[in-house]
């Protein structure tokens, strides 16, 4: 299993990036390369609650499977290339003085030898510096 890590400290409280990271099916409205994002199941977020992201041409399934509101949120990924066997992330926030310290951890199992897993390894991590980023720009935008 390859592991990524992709970090970034704002200028934003923690409870302004929570917000962001817990109105999950709206992911779309803050990264640049999820085209259309939307639940897939009903009820209050936490875990069991799926989303439908438009990624390119690929349509990903991400299912949350850890949820402590304020700090953490992981989901798994489902419906990348069939050389990807799993794939999760997880967003750490803490507070860092009045701002917050972010870090989007990626993990991922994929076939094939170690020269795949690098590749996809760097794949998916430059994918998350972009969502990191991302963030950080939405919740600097917004209003405290």
């Amino acid at each position: 299993m390859a592991t990524t890590a992709s970090r970034a400290t704002v200028a934003a409280p923690v409870e302004t990036v929570w917000e962001a990271l817990a109105s999950f099916a709206d992911i779309s409205r803050w990264s640049r390369t999820v085209a259309q994002s939307s639940l897939l199941t009903v009820g209050p977020p936490g875990p069991g609650v799926t989303r439908r992201v438009q990624v390119g041409r690929s349509a990903l399934r991400e299912t949350i499977d850890e949820w402590e509101p304020g700090v953490r949120i992981g989901y798994r990924i489902e419906g990348l290339p069939a050389v990807v066997r799993s794939a999760h992330n997880t967003w750490q926030l803490a507070a860092a003085g009045e701002g917050t310290d972010i870090t989007l951890t990626g993990a991922i199992e994929t076939r094939g030898g170690p020269v795949v897993a690098r590749l996809v390894a760097g794949r998916v991590g430059r994918a998350n510096e972009e969502l990191v980023a991302d963030l950080a720009a939405h919740v600097t935008r917004r209003p405290a």
